[in-house]
């Protein structure tokens, strides 16, 4: 390796891991102030560094911020993914991912809400947060294709979407690259969304006094909600 490139990789360790540094701690400090609070110059400032030399690492509060949901898009994605195990049947890989979801919302509440929680005044997303986004739907999408290659998803007496609800799933089919008829897409995002609504409202309190713990309550619906889907109960990922 030459001298120029050694040097170079050293570089880029080293900035490596003061970003880390400097996104590790922005992340515990959206569990003190929120988002909305998160400044530049605390973070420095815990970090022992000057307020200038941050802004070599991110040049606005909104860098920061936009990285820091990239980190949660990924990691909850990964999650997903690792929890998709394409030994067993899609029914089975489907609430386990639901349950995946779910168990790291609850480790890092801070970064769940900052992704699907109340949407920062002022900031606006730029695109390299849609392909972490996506990373989730992608997974449950991927489920329901793989149940329609099986032959495992119970038919459904429903008539087909029309209009401009058709146009929107042929648009998230297109995006996620898998064939789903129409009607089974959208029963599988409209699960999709009860999902992170019961994941929501453990995570901001709204089970308390009634359905705390919510364990019961969210394997029972989870369960239902595969029912709704349409993928087949008795399926064990043969095919």
């Amino acid at each position: 390796m030459s001298t120029t490139r050694a040097h170079r990789t050293a570089r880029e360790r080293a900035r490596a891991e003061i970003t880390s540094s400097i996104t590790d701690e922005a992340r515990r400090q959206l569990g003190k102030v929120g988002p909305q609070g998160l400044s530049l110059r605390a973070v420095a400032r815990e970090l022992g560094m000057v307020s200038s030399a941050l802004y070599r690492y991110f040049p606005s509060r909104d860098d920061l911020l936009t990285a820091l949901i990239i980190d949660a898009y990924d990691g909850l994605g990964e999650a997903a993914e690792a929890a998709d195990s394409t030994g067993t049947s899609p029914r089975r890989r489907w609430i386990a991912v639901c349950h995946a979801v779910r168990d790291w919302a609850r480790r890092n509440p801070h970064e769940y809400t900052l992704v699907y929680g109340t949407p920062v005044p002022g900031y606006h997303a730029p695109r390299d947060t849609v392909s972490p986004a996506a990373r989730v739907p992608q997974v449950l999408v991927t489920v329901l294709a793989d149940a329609v290659r099986r032959g495992t998803v119970v038919p459904a007496d429903e008539p087909e979407p029309t209009g401009t609800l058709r146009a929107q799933l042929a648009l998230v089919a297109e995006i996620v690259d898998e064939e789903v008829p129409a009607p089974l897409l959208a029963r599988g995002l409209a699960a999709w969304t009860q999902l992170f609504g019961m994941v929501g409202f453990e995570l901001t309190g709204q089970f308390a006094n009634t359905l705390e713990p919510a364990d019961p309550f969210f394997a029972h619906t989870i369960e239902r909600m595969a029912d709704f889907v349409g993928l087949r109960a008795d399926d064990t990922g043969g095919g």
